[in-house]
């Protein structure tokens, strides 16, 4: 304590990185809205919330899953640490589908949305020296996290005249001892990329050689709309481990429900370690996951490929109109895309 004040850190240095979600805060607090035509309102286009337009919507499947859950009255205590075992299993269940080989309850994690998986999976990482590769474009909270874990950050680049391919000669030239993992945002925010089977085996292929893991973000998984079906990249856990992060948010349009997962896909069993297993129990016994009524059965959506598709090509075909800015590569999938001027 100070003079009767609160002690404090005076060494921890602010970090300067900012979200998405801080810039818009910032835009938006330096707007009065009731100035001038009030007809005209704001729209944001940074923000990756479906259920602020009226054609994305859950179904009533899922609210009433919810509902069901929460009115048994069996789930009103604390979850355990890692989540429900038979959340767990369904979410390892839903991931396999799409695998080589069967992933289980212990390789799955559940979290407070993806953007606490993403705390996790550096915040694992992170040691004295410790650097990251991420993407440019890419998704900011992985520079605040690493900020805060006082972990280098190195970008490797995009090809926006590849459909937004990794440049793995830049990864080539970042990586070196110290780099600890190897960010692969697919299908792709905020540029709406799908990546092929093939370039992600050449991903796989370049992070094993570095001796370096790949953390697949895959958030907006299985929401494609182009030539390139989703894989995941679990599909190369035999190559590299995986660790993999998505959550409920997107395909099931319902961010607000907060439900993610941390998996360790991984059939070489690289994370089974019993120091490094004993590390990841041992950091989530520090974290608060979802509400436990939210850990309930998954219901699957399908309608939300059409939309995506359908909005796509409306954002494309107005922006030709835009003579300052230009779509350098149409989106595929996720939520998002990238315009250059």
């Amino acid at each position: 304590m100070e003079s009767g004040g609160v002690a404090v850190n005076h060494d921890f240095k602010a970090t300067s990185t900012i979200t998405i979600k801080g810039i818009l805060s910032l835009l938006m607090d330096s707007i009065d809205e009731n100035h001038g035509d009030s007809s005209k309102r704001v729209i944001s286009l940074g923000m990756g919330d479906p259920t602020l337009t009226t054609c994305f919507h859950t179904t009533n499947v899922a609210e009433e899953a919810v509902a069901h859950t929460l009115l048994s009255h069996k789930f009103h205590g604390y979850a355990p640490t890692a989540g429900l075992l038979h959340t767990r299993s369904a979410i390892a269940e839903y991931l396999s589908r799409d695998l080589p080989y069967q992933l289980s309850s212990d390789d799955v994690f559940i979290t407070s949305g993806c953007t606490q998986a993403i705390d996790v999976s550096v915040a694992l990482l992170a040691r004295p020296g410790a650097n990251i590769l991420l993407p440019r474009p890419g998704f900011p909270i992985y520079e605040l996290c690493a900020a805060f874990r006082h972990v280098e950050v190195r970008h490797y680049n995009l090809l926006p005249e590849k459909g937004w391919e990794v440049d793995l000669d830049d990864i080539e030239a970042l990586a070196d001892q110290n780099t600890v993992a190897l960010v692969i945002i697919n299908p792709g925010n905020p540029c709406g990329n799908v990546y092929s089977y093939h370039h992600l085996e050449k991903i796989a292929e370049t992070a094993k050689r570095l001796g370096t893991i790949v953390i697949a973000d895959e958030v907006y998984g299985h929401l494609a709309f182009g030539a390139n079906p989703f894989v995941p990249m679990g599909v190369f856990g035999s190559i590299v481990p995986v660790l993999t992060l998505g959550s409920l948010s997107k395909r099931w349009i319902v961010p607000g429900w907060r439900l993610g997962w941390f998996v360790t896909s991984d059939p070489c069993c690289t994370f089974r370690k019993p120091k490094v297993v004993e590390r990841i129990k041992k950091y989530f016994n520090l974290l608060g996951g979802p509400a436990t009524f939210i850990q309930t059965e998954e219901v699957f959506f399908k309608k939300t490929i059409e939309n995506l598709r359908h909005t796509a090509d409306i954002c494309c075909k107005e922006i030709e109109d835009i003579p300052c800015i230009f779509c350098p590569c149409k989106p595929e999938g996720s939520m998002a895309m990238m315009v250059r001027k």
